[in-house]
C-alpha cells in the first residue's frame, strides 16, 4: 500500500490534526459564538440568582438543624445571627427511617403516588374521550369547545374556592344529595372524602389541558389511515387501537409526562381547597413540606428543604426510567 507524503511538511496525508487543548477549544468558541453568549448571558444570570442560589441554599439547609429558633433573624433593632449546626445527612435519615418516618413521610409519598396516578388516569382516559368527541363532525362543536375549556381558562384560585363552597356541609352538591334522600358526605372533614375531593377538583381542571393536546394529535393523523383501515374491514375499535392510539403516541407520551410531574407537585390545589393546616392525611410531599416550614411552630426549615430535595429526586428518577422506557418501546415498534 503506497502512503503519500506531503514534502513540505513531511506529514502523511489523512492524518488527522492533534486536537486543541481545552483552553484553545473555549477561547475558540468564544470568538465564534460571543454574540450567542452575550444573548443567552442575560438569562442565564436570571436563572443563576432565582434558581440556582436557592437550589444551592436549599441543599445546604439539609446538612443543618435550622430552623425559626435557631436561624439568623432581626427583632426590632436587635440582629440574633444564626446557631444552627451542620449535622450531615440526618435529615434525610430521620426522614426516611426514623421513627416517626412512616407518619411523616411514607404515608404522604404513597397517597402522592396514588393521587399522581389516578390524576392523570382520569385526565388523560376523560380528556382523550372528549376529543374523539370533539374530533368529529358535531353540530355546535366550536360551543363545545370553549365550554370544555372554561376550566383551564378559569383562574385556579377562583375554581377551588368555588368547589370549596359547593362541597361545604350546606352545599350544593349536599343540598342535592339530600333532595335525592342520598347520604351526605363530610367532603372536607373525613378522609377518605377528602382525598376523593382533592382528585375530583383536579381532575376538573386538568381535563381541558388534556383534551387540547390530544386533540391537536388526532387532528394531525393522516385521514387516508382511517379510510385504508375501513376499506379492509376494520372495525371502530381496531381502527382505535391500530392508528389512532399510535398517532397519538407522541403526544401522548409528551403530556403524561408533563401530566404527571404537574399533579406530583400540585401544591395549589389542595393548599386552597384545605387550608395550609387542614386535612393532614390528605396532605400531598409538596404541601406536607410547607406545613414543615411555615405550617407549625417551630418552623423546620431543614427538614421542610429535605423534603424538596427528595421530590426534586424522585421526579428526575422518575423521568430517566420514563424516558429510558418510551426509547425501548420505540424501538420494538420499529
Amino acid at each position: 500500500m503506497t502512503v503519500a507524503i506531503d514534502r513540505a511538511t513531511g506529514k502523511r496525508r489523512g492524518d488527522r490534526a492533534p486536537r486543541p487543548g481545552l483552553g484553545q477549544r473555549i477561547r475558540h468558541g468564544y470568538q465564534k459564538y460571543w454574540y450567542a453568549y452575550a444573548m443567552i448571558a442575560p438569562v442565564v444570570i436570571v436563572l443563576a440568582v432565582i434558581v440556582g442560589y436557592p437550589l444551592v441554599r436549599g441543599v445546604y439547609l439539609t446538612l443543618t438543624d435550622a430552623n425559626s429558633l435557631n436561624s439568623a433573624r432581626t427583632i426590632g433593632v436587635n440582629h440574633i445571627p444564626a446557631t444552627y449546626k451542620f449535622i450531615g445527612f440526618g435529615n434525610y435519615k430521620d426522614i426516611l427511617f426514623g421513627p416517626l418516618s412512616y407518619d411523616r413521610f411514607w404515608s404522604h409519598f404513597l397517597w402522592t403516588v396514588f393521587w399522581t396516578v389516578a390524576c392523570v388516569f382520569l385526565h388523560y382516559t376523560i380528556g382523550l374521550g372528549l376529543a374523539l368527541m370533539l374530533n368529529e363532525k358535531l353540530r355546535g362543536r366550536t360551543l363545545y369547545r370553549v365550554l370544555l375549556v372554561v376550566p383551564w381558562a378559569v383562574p385556579t384560585f377562583v375554581t377551588v374556592f368555588s368547589w370549596r363552597i359547593m362541597l361545604s356541609d350546606s352545599g350544593v352538591l349536599n343540598q342535592i344529595l339530600h333532595a335525592v334522600h342520598l347520604p351526605e358526605p363530610q367532603w372536607l372533614e373525613d378522609t377518605f372524602w377528602q382525598r376523593f375531593a382533592a382528585i375530583m377538583v383536579n381532575t376538573w381542571c386538568g381535563v381541558p389541558f388534556m383534551m387540547l393536546s390530544l386533540l391537536g394529535g388526532l387532528q394531525s393523523i393522516d385521514s387516508s389511515l382511517y379510510e385504508a383501515a375501513e376499506m379492509d374491514g376494520a372495525s371502530a375499535w381496531q381502527r382505535f387501537r391500530h392508528v389512532t392510539l399510535p398517532g397519538l403516541r407522541s403526544v401522548s407520551s409528551t403530556v403524561v409526562l408533563l401530566g404527571m410531574i404537574w399533579t406530583f407537585n400540585q401544591f395549589t390545589i389542595i393548599f386552597l381547597l384545605f387550608g395550609p393546616t387542614g386535612a393532614p392525611d390528605a396532605q400531598i410531599l409538596v404541601t406536607w413540606a410547607y406545613f414543615l416550614g411555615f405550617g407549625q411552630q417551630p418552623r423546620d426549615f431543614a427538614q421542610s428543604a429535605a423534603y424538596g430535595v427528595l421530590l426534586l429526586s424522585i421526579i428526575t428518577v422518575f423521568t430517566s426510567f420514563y424516558f429510558r422506557w418510551l426509547k425501548r418501546n420505540d424501538q420494538l415498534a420499529v
